[in-house]
């Protein structure tokens, strides 16, 4: 019967953090690339910074009967955005890289588009952010599926963000009375 019992070599951890001390929290047990994590990651910061800006101002244009609620939800959605392309670019920069908030290339890096609407026009803005949501998801799932085992920090903070843009999604519907 084979040995199932938990045994590491502390002492060989230990030599190899000192001596690898400039990598950071990337260990020799990383799985992946740490410049394509890095690509992938900037490519989310862009993502979630045109979803911010897209929520932001549809927050502020809203007009109509149900102005309220709607902007309400869109300046929340905004501001957890915003946290969104902040928690990837802080991961980047963990893992020896530098976000890129270059607002030339922004929109060319999102999966998703930035568009706008006449100011009463809720039903189009409501639908464009789910579109949005539901490109960011499926997206998001994928990046998730590549991460697998080689990088379970980046996945569980991409898992985090899946799990409130799916939130977001369904708000949404909710709004649009689907």
């Amino acid at each position: 019967m084979a040995d199932d019992s938990f045994s590491i070599d502390v002492a060989a951890i230990r030599e190899r953090a000192r001596r690898k001390m400039s990598q950071g929290p990337v260990t020799d047990g990383y799985g992946r690339s740490t410049e394509e994590v890095i690509g992938v990651l900037n490519d989310v910061v862009a993502t979630e910074i045109v979803c911010w800006m897209r929520y932001a101002q549809h927050a502020i244009s809203a007009t109509g009967i149900n102005r309220a609620q709607v902007a309400d939800e869109f300046n929340e959605h905004a501001h957890e955005e915003r946290h969104h392309a902040l928690r990837a670019a802080e991961r980047i920069s963990q893992l020896g890289g530098d976000p890129d908030f270059d607002p030339e290339t922004i929109a060319r890096r999102s999966h998703t588009t930035y568009a706008t609407f006449k100011d009463d026009d809720l039903r189009g803005m409501l639908e464009e952010n789910l579109v949005a949501e539901r490109i960011v998801i499926e997206s998001y799932q994928e990046i998730i599926r590549w991460l697998g085992d080689g990088d379970v920090t980046t996945r569980r903070l991409m898992e985090d963000i899946l799990a409130e843009e799916e939130e977001h999604a369904d708000d949404l519907m909710d709004l649009l009375g689907n």
